[in-house]
């Protein structure tokens, strides 16, 4: 997510925001924790726009820079391979940090040298501004792939696993799909499964990919077992066997 235009149109974000404006105008140093994908290293660069970014497994590199560097964003700090001598090497130099690490870090050194800690909520817990992700990468992708995709945010389910990063990805492939041919589509598959196949049984191993986005698809539009087997030309006892061959729920 770009800095300048961290989403804030629920409370937590305008929170972490109104901290992160605060912090620009104070020395000292800040560590903001939260899961990947939530926008900690976009705040951390709001807060220090020139300042270089370095990410705490490049051990020997961040040593050095902390001794040359007025300042410095470390990001992923849980991944130094000794975090003790890293913030004695913080506490000793007299370079501003800020920080970013995973929800979860703590060390018992890190109240000593950072002055401001403070948290970004999953996007789990800040579905106001999941609504307005989507609409801003679709504007993007909108841009990207020259076409003008409307995404139906009641109907879409976002993909929250990695936050931001797996729902932009989500909203492009969405986007990218939208209006795929069917050469095109084929084309896919065909990449896809080139790799893949190799086993007496391929047929009716990869039947899946076509029949359960076929047999889903089916049933949220036409909202009927019955029907939808008639549309597909099966018995129903067959779409019934079919449907809970592939798992689907319904």
């Amino acid at each position: 997510m770009d800095a300048t235009n961290f989403i804030t149109a629920c409370e937590s974000s305008k929170q972490a925001f109104k901290t992160a404006t605060l912090l620009k105008t104070l020395s000292v140093n800040s560590l903001i924790r939260g899961e990947k994908g939530v926008g900690k290293k976009s705040l951390a660069r709001y807060i220090l726009p020139d300042a270089t970014i370095i990410d705490a497994s490049e051990f020997e590199e961040l040593l050095n820079t902390l001794q040359s560097a007025k300042e410095i964003i470390i990001v992923n700090l849980e991944n130094s391979p000794n975090i003790k001598i890293v913030l004695e090497a913080i506490s000793e130099n007299s370079t501003r940090v800020i920080a970013t690490a995973s929800s979860s870090f703590s060390s018992e050194y890190i109240d000593e040298i950072f002055s401001v800690i403070f948290n970004i909520p999953p996007l789990r817990e800040r579905l106001e501004d999941v609504q307005k992700l989507v609409e801003r990468f679709a504007e993007e992708a909108s841009v990207l792939f020259y076409n003008n995709v409307k995404v139906d945010t009641k109907n879409f389910i976002p993909d929250l696993s990695q936050n931001s990063i797996s729902l932009k990805r989500q909203v492009m492939i969405h986007s990218l799909l939208y209006d795929i041919k069917d050469i095109e589509l084929m084309e896919i598959m065909q990449n896809y499964l080139r790799d893949k196949l190799g086993s007496q049984n391929d047929y009716k191993n990869f039947l899946y990919i076509y029949e359960k986005p076929l047999i889903k698809a089916g049933l949220k539009r036409y909202k009927s077992q019955s029907k939808l087997a008639q549309i597909l030309g099966l018995n129903r006892n067959t779409l019934r066997k079919k449907i809970i061959d592939n798992k689907i729920n319904i």
